[in-house]
């Protein structure tokens, strides 16, 4: 694969992470100041803006990059062998850049600080727990759908974020390089950079497990499906 494709992938992945950033940290900012202090509704606008734009920027950017936006999804690609570790770094660089001036372009829209470190308290076991179920739940998602159903995999990535938001005790970063520029964010959505090692480990973690179950439960399907006659195919035609 040539360099210039290679540079064209980083370039999709930077500015997809920007965008996603600048929605999270924009549309925060926007909710707190609008809900009037109930904290309910500002998550819920929040979660919306999070979930519709995931949905628009893996279909944009899809086709071209793979649309990771995510150190821990680019890394389960390579644990899985869908893409060469040489490359990691490189993804890894483009995410975190991006993801930098997401939360930078948020903050000068609402004439905020260019960079604040946050101080939001979120630790212990319970936010731990919840990254890697979030983590873990969305790299799923994202190997389920691209075994069976391909086109989904904007949608269903959509969704389930909008529900991690909800259902987990962290709200659902569930993304590396989300976590490092949310801690130079102090507003709605920032996290005290003294948390973020333990979320970013539970990521990683998350997302590994994933790897490794899906190749056992795959190839499991695929053994059966050899084996019986009434098997239905588990890889889409």
């Amino acid at each position: 694969m040539s360099s210039f494709d290679l540079r064209r992938r980083l370039v999709a992945e930077g500015l997809g992470t920007a965008f996603l950033l600048a929605t999270v940290v924009g549309s925060g900012i926007m909710g707190e100041r609008l809900a009037g202090g109930n904290v309910a509704l500002a998550l819920l606008g929040n979660t919306l803006a999070t979930g519709a734009i995931l949905m628009v920027l893996i279909l944009i950017f899809g086709p071209v990059s793979g649309a990771h936006f995510n150190p821990a999804v680019t890394a389960a690609f390579a644990l899985d062998r869908q893409l060469p570790w040489r490359e990691v770094p490189a993804y890894f660089s483009a995410q975190i850049v991006g993801g930098l001036a997401g939360v930078a372009v948020a903050h000068i829209m609402f004439v905020e600080p260019l960079f604040a470190a946050s101080s939001h308290d979120r630790t212990g076991l319970g936010q731990w727990t919840a990254e890697l179920v979030a983590t873990f739940g969305l790299v799923a998602t994202i190997f389920g759908c691209l075994r069976a159903r391909p086109a989904a995999v904007p949608y269903a990535v959509g969704l389930f974020i909008s529900a991690g938001y909800w259902f987990t005790s962290s709200t659902s970063f569930a993304n590396p390089a989300v976590t490092i520029a949310r801690t130079l964010t102090d507003t709605f959505s920032g996290i005290r950079p003294i948390d973020a090692p333990g979320f970013i480990i539970a990521q990683f973690v998350g997302a590994a497990l994933v790897v490794v179950l899906f190749r056992w439960l795959w190839a499991t399907q695929r053994g059966a499906a050899v084996g019986t006659d009434t098997a239905q195919p588990t890889t889409p035609n």
